[in-house]
């Protein structure tokens, strides 16, 4: 180990992910793409931070949101203090909710000097929420823990076209499942190959180090 390693911190959130998938579905998706991309780049893993910004999922029980305050301010005193022997830390998130939260605690830690990032767990062509793409992980990554004898297809419309309902009414308002996309067409095949881009992806953007305006690296 180096004198100042850099570190890897997954985030994730405890919410409902349909009544096919374990609340710490995003958790555990955020912490095997940054355990596989610290043993690609030879960083080290932090315990993953599994409370998010989950607020239009509190209709469902099994949610906990700390909201983006709270979290914005849990992420700073975070970097805080890991910057104090970290080189570079670098938030792997799994949980689109926690963007806003994560553009304002990591540019303001790279305003004070710390050399911190963040990069989300995408792939091209993923579906909303506990859909085709997370049940595919899922089943690739905790195939004992997806529940396929309870998945149902759900609202299948583009985030785009849901966005200003669930703005009012949270994910409840366009879905009685909490389900956005249709998990009964994932497979396991589909979850190894969406894993294995979201590693590629997120490995590239941490060896570049090139953070945008909001941290978030490109």
């Amino acid at each position: 180990m180096s004198t100042s390693p850099s570190i890897v911190i997954p985030l994730g959130s405890t919410e409902q992910h349909g009544p096919h998938l374990p609340l710490d579905t995003d958790t555990r998706i955020a912490t095997a793409v940054a355990r596989a991309v610290t043993e690609r780049l030879d960083w080290l893993l932090a315990p993953a931070i599994a409370y998010g910004a989950s607020g239009e999922h509190q209709s469902f029980a099994g949610t906990i949101s700390i909201g983006t305050e709270a979290l914005t301010m849990l992420l700073v005193e975070y970097g805080r203090s890991a910057a104090c022997w970290a080189e570079r830390l670098v938030f792997v998130n799994g949980h689109g909710g926690n963007f806003g939260a994560l553009n304002r605690a990591v540019s303001l830690l790279r305003s004070e000097g710390r050399d911190a990032g963040w990069c989300p767990c995408t792939s091209a062509g993923a579906d909303a929420h506990a859909g085709h793409t997370e049940t595919s992980l899922l089943l690739h990554l905790s195939p004992a823990d997806v529940l396929t004898d309870r998945w149902r297809a759900g609202n299948g419309a583009s985030l785009s076209e849901l966005l200003p309902s669930m703005r009012r009414g949270g994910v409840a308002a366009v879905s009685p499942t909490g389900v956005l996309g249709d998990p009964t067409t994932a497979t396991a095949d589909d979850g190894k190959r969406i894993f294995a881009e979201m590693v590629d992806d997120c490995a590239r953007r941490i060896a570049r180090w090139l953070p945008g305006p909001d941290g978030m690296l490109t």
